[in-house]
C-alpha cells in the first residue's frame, strides 16, 4: 500500500491558488478604446457662426443668469427642484446606481448563517409493548416512565464564491457602470431641456404681455379715430365708406386682443406645471407686464470640441457605446469554465455549551467546476449579437454627434440672422418715432389733422409691436443656442 505524503495536498492547494491568481488577471473581450472620431468635431470654429456678437470663451452652465432677470432665475430654480419629469429622471438615476451596486456584489463571496434548536419527544416503546401484553393476557403493570424529550442545537456557515477567472463578472460590472453613467447623462439632458423650456415659456409670456399692452393702446387710438370720422361724417365732410373702413379697423384691432389673452393664460399655466405647481398658481406673481430680459453684449460659445464635453446626449451615447463593448467580453467569458469555491462550517450538540467544543465541529470545502462545452452555438450567437449591438452603438454615437453639430450650427445661424432682423426693426421703429414727432409738431402748428396724427401713431405702435416680437424671437433663439451647446445642467 502506497502512502501519500502529507505535503502533497498542501502542494496541490498552493498550485491551485497560484493558477487562480494567474488567471484572475485575465479578462476576455475587447478593451474599450474610446468613441470614434466624427468629422467636424475637432475644428476651431462653428461654420455657421455669425461674425459678431459671439465670444469663443467657455460659456457658463447657468446661462439664464446672464439675462439678469430675477423672476426667470427663480422659475428655473423652482423647476429644477420640483418638476415631476425631472424627479422621474432622478429616480431612474437612483435605480441605475443601485443596479450597479448589485452587479458589483456578484464579484464578492456569498455567506449565509443558519441556526436551529430542535426539541423532540420520542415514543416510549416499552409502554407500547406492555399495552399489547395486557390486551392479550390481562396481566402485568407498566412501571416505566418513558424517555425524556431529545434536544439538539446546531449552527452553520455556508459560503460560496464564483471565481472570476476570465473576467466575465468584471465585464458585466464595466457594462453596468457605463450604463449608470449614461442614465446620469440622461438626467443632465433632462435638466438642459427643462431650463430651456422654462425660459422659452417665460420669454413668450413677457412678449405676449407687452404686445397686449400695445394692442390695447392701438385699440384706444383706433376708437378715437373712429369717433373723429363719425364727427366728420355728421358734418358732411367724410363719407359713409370712411366710417365703415375705420369701424373695420377698430374691430380688427380688438380681435387681436382675444388670442393674446388666451396665449398669456396658456403661458402662465405652462410655467406653473413646469415648476411643479397647479395651473393658476403663478397668475398673481406673473400677471403684471414686465419688460423682456436683456441679452448679454456677447454670447460665449467656445468651440466644437467643448460641445462634445458639454452635451449630455453625446455623453450618454458614448457611455452606452462603452457598455455595449463590455457586453462582448461578458458573453465571451461563457466560453470558458467557471470555478466556484463552496464551504461549510457547522457545529452540533445536545446542549448549547456543546456548540463551542472542537469535537462538535464539522467542515467541508469543495471546488466546483462547471463548463458548458456543448451548447450548439448559443454562446457564439450571443457574442455576435453583442458585437452587432456595439456596432449599432457606434453608429448611434456618430449620428448623435453629427446631429448635435447640426443643431448648434442651425441655432447659431438663426441667432445671427435674427440679430440682423432686430437691428432692421430698431431702425424702422426709430423712423416711426421720428415720423410721429414730426407729425405731432405739424398738428400743433395746424398743418395736419388729428386723423393724420393718429394714423402716424398707429404706424408707430405697429413698429413697436414688431420690434417686441422680434426681440422675443431673438431671446428664444438665444435659449435654443444655449440648449444646443448642452448648457443648463449641474
Amino acid at each position: 500500500m502506497t502512502t501519500i505524503p502529507s505535503r502533497a495536498p498542501r502542494t496541490l492547494l498552493l498550485a491551485l491558488l497560484a493558477s487562480i491568481t494567474a488567471l484572475s488577471g485575465c479578462t476576455v473581450g475587447p478593451d474599450y478604446r474610446g468613441a470614434p472620431d466624427v468629422p467636424g468635431s475637432h475644428g476651431n470654429a462653428f461654420v455657421r457662426a455669425p461674425t459678431t456678437g459671439l465670444a469663443t470663451t467657455p460659456a457658463p452652465s447657468q446661462w439664464w443668469t446672464t439675462l439678469n432677470d430675477p423672476q426667470l432665475n427663480a422659475l428655473i430654480d423652482a423647476a429644477l427642484a420640483h418638476n415631476p419629469n425631472l424627479q422621474a429622471a432622478q429616480a431612474r438615476l437612483r435605480q441605475s446606481r443601485e443596479q450597479l451596486l448589485q452587479q458589483r456584489t456578484k464579484a464578492l463571496p456569498n455567506l449565509s448563517v443558519d441556526a436551529a434548536a430542535v426539541r423532540v419527544r420520542e415514543p416510549d416503546l416499552s409502554l407500547l409493548q406492555s399495552s399489547n401484553n395486557n390486551g392479550q393476557s390481562g396481566q402485568g403493570t407498566n412501571t416505566s416512565s418513558g424517555r425524556g424529550p431529545l434536544q439538539l442545537y446546531t449552527a452553520a456557515f455556508d459560503a460560496s464564491w464564483e471565481l472570476d477567472l476570465f473576467g466575465g463578472v468584471r465585464r458585466a460590472t464595466e457594462s453596468s457602470s457605463a450604463q449608470a453613467q449614461a442614465v446620469e447623462a440622461d438626467f443632465a439632458d433632462a435638466q438642459v431641456s427643462l431650463a430651456a423650456e422654462v425660459a422659452q415659456a417665460y420669454i413668450g409670456l413677457r412678449d405676449q404681455q407687452q404686445r397686449l399692452v400695445l394692442a390695447n393702446q392701438s385699440t384706444d387710438l383706433a376708437q378715437k379715430t373712429l369717433e373723429l370720422v363719425q364727427q366728420r361724417r355728421a358734418r358732411g365732410v367724410a363719407a359713409d365708406a370712411d366710417v365703415e373702413r375705420q369701424t373695420t379697423q377698430v374691430e380688427n384691432t380688438r380681435a387681436t386682443l382675444i388670442p393674446l389673452d388666451e396665449q398669456i393664460t396658456e403661458s402662465l399655466d405652462q410655467l406653473a406645471v413646469l415648476t411643479g405647481q397647479a395651473p393658476g398658481a403663478l397668475d398673481q406673481e406673473l400677471s403684471k407686464p414686465t419688460a423682456l430680459p436683456i441679452l448679454p453684449a456677447a454670447v460665449p460659445i467656445d468651440d466644437p470640441a467643448s460641445l462634445l464635453r458639454q452635451r449630455p446626449d453625446i455623453r450618454a451615447a458614448e457611455r452606452r457605446l462603452a457598455s455595449s463593448n463590455a457586453q462582448i467580453g461578458q458573453h465571451t467569458a461563457d466560453l470558458f469554465p467557471k470555478v466556484t469555491l463552496m464551504g461549510f462550517l457547522g457545529t452540533t450538540g445536545v446542549n448549547p455549551a456543546d456548540l463551542a467544543k472542537k469535537s462538535a465541529l464539522t467542515w467541508l470545502g469543495v471546488p466546483y467546476l462547471q463548463w458548458n462545452v456543448f451548447d450548439f452555438g448559443r454562446t457564439h450567437s450571443s457574442i455576435r449579437q453583442a458585437e452587432a449591438g456595439r456596432d449599432e452603438a457606434v453608429a448611434t454615437y456618430t449620428q448623435t454627434v453629427l446631429a448635435a453639430l447640426q443643431d448648434a450650427n442651425n441655432a447659431l445661424s438663426r441667432y445671427g440672422h435674427q440679430r440682423d432682423s432686430v437691428a432692421r426693426m430698431q431702425q424702422i421703429e426709430a423712423s416711426a418715432n421720428r415720423s410721429e414727432r414730426l407729425m405731432h409738431q405739424r398738428y400743433g402748428a395746424g398743418a395736419s389733422s388729428l386723423i393724420d396724427l393718429m394714423d402716424t401713431q398707429r404706424t408707430q405702435f405697429t413698429a413697436q409691436q414688431n420690434l417686441i416680437e422680434g426681440q422675443a424671437d431673438l431671446l428664444k433663439d438665444f435659449v435654443s443656442l444655449q440648449k444646443s451647446l448642452g448648457l443648463g445642467w449641474q
